[in-house]
């Protein structure tokens, strides 16, 4: 039995509050100016977007008011109602609370209601993840169209008030690397002309009998006496580890789908940093693919990447165009991704 196409109708993104460039970050946390230049030259990434203001502490938008945001504008763009979603997914490394689902908060400012709706917690695959539910549950039967969101605040680690003398270069770094944001696509099994397919999205594990490379903590009351930082990473591992995953993703999909590295027209990286991304991209080798990065100007978004990637990649979609996204957490080691094309007489679709 064929499957179902799986369209893309359309994606919509939220960045909250003012850009925020490494000045202005090194300035706010009184870290030696030298930083400044370390981070062009071994992080790359120039700003990103927080859900706070870093001088006063206050939040401004939770991610429940950035994935209501991004999810009105997917469905104002798809031309959907609320009431015509039949089912939705969300993936989230950092959920507003453990309950309610954010999923569901989002879903209730949109005006849906009576649906399944799933919420995934993980990394940055967790918005692949979402999409390959979602495909999944589509292709089932039973429903026809989704709403699938993904985001993360990576604010609500961020102690304002931290000595930067005190406290270890990890969460430093984390600073710099990760921005807040939110991102949505509707998906619906109607064939709409002139809309992009997904034709493949999936996820592995290849965690087994290694430790996390990435450990992100939830405190609760029991644990406030605890003096360990919420946020451990590994950096040289995970350096080390990521470009190799990112292959093999790569590969998967290749293998999978039939098509020859030479057909793919389009590269989406993982977005972990500028100069990592550029790793993985050199070591890709796909030197006919134009590259969609955004992590330079708005950091490492988590599991908004895709959406803000796929919101750029649409409108340049001709007829025949392939574009491939790779994922890759390093949690607990997992590599992920997604492919879309644009039906038309350029390539054949398999």
């Amino acid at each position: 039995m064929n499957q179902a196409d799986i369209h893309i109708l359309a994606v919509g993104t939220e960045l909250p509050g003012p850009l925020i460039d490494n000045a202005t970050l090194i300035r706010r946390f009184g870290l030696p100016q030298a930083w400044e230049e370390w981070i062009d030259i071994f992080v790359g990434t120039k700003s990103r977007h927080f859900a706070i203001d870093i001088e006063s502490g206050e939040r401004k938008q939770t991610l429940t008011d950035m994935g209501t945001l991004a999810g009105r504008r997917a469905l104002e763009k798809a031309g959907v109602d609320p009431g015509s979603i039949d089912v939705a997914v969300m993936g989230a490394a950092m959920p507003d609370m453990l309950m309610p689902a954010t999923v569901n908060l989002i879903a209730d400012r949109l005006g849906i209601n009576d649906l399944p709706t799933y919420q995934l917690q993980a990394g940055c695959t967790g918005a692949i993840q979402a999409l390959d539910l979602a495909m999944q549950l589509l292709r089932s039967g039973q429903y026809r169209t989704a709403l699938v969101l993904g985001g993360d605040s990576i604010a609500k680690h961020l102690d304002l008030d931290i000595d930067p003398s005190d406290t270890s270069a990890g969460l430093h770094v984390n600073a710099m690397l990760f921005g807040d944001g939110a991102g949505a696509a509707v998906l619906t099994t109607d064939p709409v002309p002139g809309t992009p397919v997904l034709r493949q999205a999936f996820v592995r594990m290849l965690g087994l009998g290694r430790p996390p490379g990435q450990i992100v903590e939830w405190f609760g009351l029991a644990d406030l006496k605890k003096t360990h930082e919420p946020v451990s990473e590994d950096f040289k591992v995970i350096e080390e580890a990521v470009p190799a995953m990112a292959v093999a993703a790569f590969q998967d999909l290749l293998d999978f789908l039939d098509w020859k590295k030479s057909e793919v027209d389009y590269l989406l990286p993982p977005q972990l940093s500028a100069k990592m991304t550029a790793r993985v991209v050199e070591q890709l080798d796909a030197p006919t693919a134009s590259v969609i990065s955004r992590v330079e100007e708005i950091g490492n978004t988590t599991n908004a990447i895709p959406f803000f990637q796929l919101e750029q990649l649409i409108p340049h979609l001709a007829p025949g165009n392939r574009a491939i996204g790779i994922s890759v957490e390093t949690s607990k080691w997992i590599k992920g991704g997604y492919a879309v094309e644009m039906p038309g007489t350029d390539k054949e679709s398999k």
